[in-house]
């Protein structure tokens, strides 16, 4: 099953929780056993799983590609984003989770992600839902 979830990022550079979504989408399939894909369809915005018990993890990891990448360095790209799609490169397009009982497992502190690097935009992602061998 193919969900098309619509997301309005908020700043140019950031990292939304949407581990609720995609729980959502997979609790909607009713697929208890199986695999999760979740997919930027975006060149300047990724998908990452990492810690959502503290934001301090998000804030630090934004710093810290920020600084590897930054905005303005001589790029080449007319349109002026290519820090964007250097970052993108570095978190990918996609995740894909196990599907056990209903639930993505994923570890205790983990959430998934969907990185802006180019905003803040209206913007899209997908969730697909394979069923496994129940």
């Amino acid at each position: 099953m193919l969900y098309t979830e619509d997301l309005r990022t908020a700043a140019h550079t950031t990292m939304t929780d949407i581990t609720s979504r995609v729980k959502s989408c997979i609790r909607e399939s009713g697929i208890r056993e199986g695999i999760c894909m979740v997919y930027s369809p975006h060149t300047t915005a990724g998908i990452t799983i990492n810690e959502n018990a503290d934001p301090d993890v998000q804030r630090d990891m934004l710093y810290e590609i920020n600084k590897i990448v930054p905005l303005d360095d001589n790029y080449h790209h007319g349109e002026g984003n290519s820090a964007a799609h250097i970052k993108t490169t570095f978190t990918g397009l996609h995740i894909m989770v196990p599907v056990h009982n209903g639930q993505p497992v994923l570890g205790i502190w983990q959430g998934i992600y969907f990185c802006e690097f180019d905003g803040p935009r209206q913007r899209k992602f997908h969730v697909q839902i394979l069923k496994g061998i129940e």
